[in-house]
């Protein structure tokens, strides 16, 4: 059992001047508690009492190269001693955007912010004004920030006999404002039908339909076959603009990110996380003759915006994933496909019903009778998530760090080894909860 007493006395100590002693609600959430990190390399994180953990964490999906990649470090040095912020522009954020339309394929204009909440802000506020309508359909499950108007059905109060149909917005948050429940109709996600039947009394209306290209948040749920396809069939005939959430899913799921993946081209799509290497970044791309909006008369802004640190941090980032036609995704595939494949062994080998889905680079483990997951519902009626706390707690007992809400994410820094120990620690934890 691994000593917490400096991260227990740490918190304590935060808690006298920081609400909850953490700066972000998702931290409350971790096992055994809050814990307090002083430093983190490639595949591994150590915390305040010298314990150290394989990271499957990756601070919360960004570390997609590892922890402090030499690259990207040494880019943002070099910059830095440059300038911070200018308010004025520089040559890394053209790199930067030329890099997004190369790589993106529906990139062809693009505009920087720094989170991924800020800036599918922007997203929504264009899609309005390009189409002069108000409401967007969105999904239940589906995380696009913690903002009052998008925090919205991401834990909806759902049964087996709860309709398939549009459903009041239900609000995350006690100080969100009811009136934002009229911006929004929410359906289950890889439902097709639900959506025609929508689009047939209310396409009209919809300025936007904003899904993630895989739901990652909760679960890491693919898109069932026709679905992205149909989703853009329906915003064609409408007139409605299909934006991809691409937060977590860009440059993870590949180098041209989800919708690479699936082959399914939005109007807009936002990206942040894996873009920066771990530092913060974000951007929203698109169709040239949407985006150009933002130079007439849709406004977006930020002091930050397109800061040196994180430009420099996205340009030598992308360059890595790029290198070579993009071959460190072989790696990142190989390594996180025997990471599944061994945990969905041991479990059938303790005949423990667990499911693991996904990809390799980022996929979900739930403890579960489903053969697959395939929306928010079934993560919320059918899945063990009491289970899953437990055995997160076991695998952290056994230094590997995970999510508690099932997602593991890979970074390149992962080696077989790694994968390894963290199987080794897999059987033990599983046995633990069994």
């Amino acid at each position: 059992m691994p000593d917490w007493k400096r991260s227990q006395e740490l918190l304590d100590r935060s808690k006298q001047t920081m609400a909850g002693g953490v700066s972000s609600n998702v931290r409350l959430q971790s096992q055994p508690f809050p814990l307090f990190f002083e430093r983190a390399e490639g595949a591994m994180i150590y915390d305040v009492d010298g314990n150290a953990y394989i990271d499957y964490v990756l601070g919360q999906g960004p570390m997609l190269l590892g922890h402090s990649h030499p690259a990207v470090l040494d880019a943002v040095n070099a910059a830095m001693r440059q300038g911070q912020l200018y308010a004025g522009q520089h040559p890394l954020e053209i790199e930067v955007a030329e890099a997004l339309v190369r790589l993106v394929p529906c990139a062809e204009l693009c505009r920087f912010g720094l989170s991924g909440s800020e800036i599918v802000q922007a997203a929504m506020r264009l899609a309005r004004a390009v189409t002069g309508r108000v409401k967007i359909l969105r999904f239940e499950g589906h995380y696009h920030g913690w903002f009052d108007n998008v925090l919205i059905s991401l834990a909806p109060p759902v049964d087996a006999s709860t309709p398939r149909t549009p459903s009041r917005p239900h609000l995350m948050s006690k100080g969100q404002v009811e009136s934002v429940r009229d911006e929004f109709i929410v359906l289950p996600w890889n439902d097709l039908a639900a959506v025609e039947a929508l689009f047939a009394e209310q396409g009209s209306e919809i300025a936007a339909v904003m899904t993630e290209g895989m739901m990652c948040n909760t679960g890491a749920i693919p898109p069932q076959p026709g679905f992205l396809e149909g989703l853009r069939r329906l915003c064609d005939q409408s007139g409605a603009l299909l934006f991809m959430d691409e937060v977590i899913t860009g440059f993870r799921l590949g180098l041209h990110g989800a919708q690479g993946r699936f082959g399914v081209i939005p109007d807009l799509a936002t990206f942040a996380k894996a873009m920066a290497g771990g530092f913060a970044n974000a951007a929203l791309v698109g169709k040239r003759e949407y985006m150009a909006r933002f130079a007439a008369d849709v406004n977006h802004s930020g002091t930050f915006n397109s800061n040196v640190i994180s430009m420099a941090a996205s340009a030598a980032a992308l360059k890595e994933l790029e290198r070579d036609n993009g071959v460190i995704y072989s790696d990142l595939e190989r390594v996180g496909a025997d990471l599944m494949g061994g945990i969905q062994e041991i479990a059938g080998r303790l005949g423990m019903s667990v499911l693991v889905q996904g990809f390799p680079t980022a996929f979900h483990m739930s403890f579960t009778e489903l053969d697959q997951i395939r929306d928010y519902r079934d993560y919320a009626i059918h899945c063990d998530k009491a289970r899953y706390d437990h055995f997160t707690l076991e695998m952290m007992k056994r230094g590997v760090r995970l999510i508690g809400r099932g997602i593991w994410y890979i970074s390149a820094a992962h080696t077989a080894d790694h994968i390894a120990r963290t199987l080794s620690a897999v059987e033990g934890s599983l046995r633990a909860v069994a």
